[in-house]
């Protein structure tokens, strides 16, 4: 069964043209990136697929289920909660400690964070590479990847099914841009979950990925790309 199996889909949303996808699978624990997509479309993207937005045509199924049959909202969070959604528009609060920030998936009391939550918290953060002596300072004090590392544990702390990686190396120099793609494919294939990643970064892409498809706006076909890992293309 694959997590996405998006057919000939149009969604007009503001853009120079009509955001398009003519077909596209992605079967589970398999990594793939989109190169092409700017921020609006990549945004478009991820709000169709986890069902935010509906297409104005095509078919979009997740999880073996067409979005536009969700019409509970108890059923679209259930959808929602098998994403984990990695975005620069994803609010980091930056008063409070790198920790405080992971300790949110799990619970809202992070004034003092309670053991059992704060060693979940640890683990995660050393699982996607953050330093042990960045754990109780703020989040304004971290540089661009230890920001990203933090908003990638965050959208794995609920262990979802597949992980959206909106334009994630914007502003990264490539050499970190690598670093933490490296990071990123590592821990999703331990955990074997599957990536969507969204961006501009063909060389992130080919780190991140098994799949690059490179995307054409006018007819939203997705040519196929050889990355890095060996991976099977399509």
């Amino acid at each position: 069964m694959p997590l996405v199996d998006i057919a000939d889909v149009t969604k007009n949303y503001g853009g120079l043209r009509p955001l398009r996808i003519k077909q596209l699978r992605i079967d589970s624990a398999e990594r793939v990136a989109l190169v092409g997509l700017d921020r609006p479309a990549a945004e478009m993207f991820v709000n169709l697929v986890t069902g935010q937005s509906l297409p104005d045509t095509g078919r979009i199924a997740v999880f073996d289920q067409n979005t536009n049959a969700i019409t509970e909202s108890a059923e679209w969070l259930q959808l929602v909660d098998r994403f984990g959604i990695v975005s620069q528009r994803a609010v980091l609060l930056e008063p409070l400690s790198t920790l405080q920030n992971l300790a949110m998936p799990f619970t809202l009391s992070i004034e003092p964070i309670p053991d059992d939550v704060r060693l979940q918290a640890e683990a995660l953060g050393r699982e996607i590479g953050l330093e042990a002596d960045a754990f109780d300072a703020p989040v304004s004090s971290l540089d661009d990847v230890s920001k990203l590392r933090l908003r990638v544990g965050r959208a794995l702390a609920l262990r979802p099914a597949m992980l959206l990686l909106e334009h994630a190396s914007a502003g990264l120099s490539p050499g970190d841009a690598a670093s933490v793609g490296r990071q990123i494919a590592s821990v999703a294939t331990a955990r074997g979950v599957a990536i969507a990643a969204l961006t501009v970064d063909e060389s992130f892409a080919k780190v991140v990925a098994q799949r690059v498809l490179h995307w054409e706006p006018a007819s939203g076909r997705l040519a196929e790309r050889r990355g890095w890992f060996g991976g099977r293309l399509g």
